[in-house]
């Protein structure tokens, strides 16, 4: 079959990756080549898919359901299957038979059309902090992951370069991360990009974790993110500044994180994904994440 990607994932790519259509050009080759290596039955290509790499529902040789998945190298797909590996299904979708080519994965297939997401708000976000709270483990003690410091240290100084207008909560996003980064209390595998969307339902389990770009560092920075979950939500309600206020509360609780570390990665994560709509030329998403971020 034809291996056409989504405009979805072409979009984002052309926005993220440098060489972004030299790798969806080499995409339906390389994705054949992977069906045949692995003598996988292909169902369809999953749309619209994600933002980062190329989902497939495939059948394995005995006729298990599972998921090919081809990302870029920019996405990182190497530390996502040591890191996947690492998890071994604990919270956290299951790497099948490791592929010898790189960039390629072939996963447990879950219910890729559910997500805790469509759970309401309340329990969504009870069930995917329950989900992540199982990722934090310790990391290998050879791990070659990206941390927190490095990870951030890179966004802070594209950062810099925001315009004018942003430069407050710009200083203000940098401030946080000095005063978070003297102090860790604690060095955790992080899934790195969590949120509702990267839960999704299965069948050995409810609910597991999926697409993790993981990083080494504090629960806090991991948690951040969840915290701007359906943020167009909390924008358009006269209610949204408070509700966020309570929900960094209840999820600082809920997790024993400390509520003001989580607070200030909340508003670190958010200046700088605000930041980075907005030199993509994506200004309405860099609107509510910076109106956002003003709330914090």
């Amino acid at each position: 079959m034809a291996f056409e990607p989504p405009q979805r994932l072409v979009r984002a790519l052309a926005e993220s990756v440098p060489d972004a259509d030299d790798w969806v050009d080499k995409l339906p080759g390389n994705a054949g080549q992977a069906v045949a290596l692995g003598e996988l039955t292909v169902e369809r290509v999953q749309v619209p898919g994600g933002r980062s790499s190329l989902v497939v529902l495939v059948r394995r040789p005995d006729g298990t359901p599972a998921v090919l998945k081809l990302a870029p190298p920019r996405a990182r797909p190497e530390s996502e299957r040591a890191a996947l590996a690492h998890w071994d299904g604990r919270g956290a979708v299951q790497l099948l038979e490791p592929f010898v080519t790189e960039g390629v994965l072939l996963l447990e297939r879950l219910h890729p059309d559910v997500s805790v997401r469509s759970l309401p708000e309340a329990k969504a976000l009870l069930e995917a902090a329950g989900t992540l709270r199982r990722l934090w483990v310790e990391p290998p003690g050879d791990h070659v992951f990206e941390t927190v410091a490095e990870r951030t240290g890179r966004q802070a100084s594209v950062m810099r370069g925001a315009p004018a207008e942003v430069a407050g909560l710009v200083g203000a996003a940098l401030d946080a991360r000095e005063s978070l980064l003297a102090a860790p209390p604690e060095e955790r595998l992080l899934h790195g990009t969590f949120r509702q969307s990267k839960v999704l339902s299965g069948t050995r389990s409810p609910w597991l974790a999926v697409g993790p770009d993981p990083v080494v560092g504090e629960c806090a920075f991991d948690l951040a993110r969840l915290v701007r979950d359906r943020v167009e939500d909390l924008i358009a309600s006269p209610s949204g500044a408070a509700t966020t206020r309570r929900r960094i509360k209840r999820l600082a609780e809920s997790l024993e994180v400390d509520q003001e570390r989580l607070r200030g990665w909340t508003l670190f994560r958010a200046v700088e994904s605000g930041v980075r709509a907005l030199r993509v030329g994506r200004p309405k998403d860099a609107e509510l994440l910076l109106e956002f971020a003003g709330w914090l």
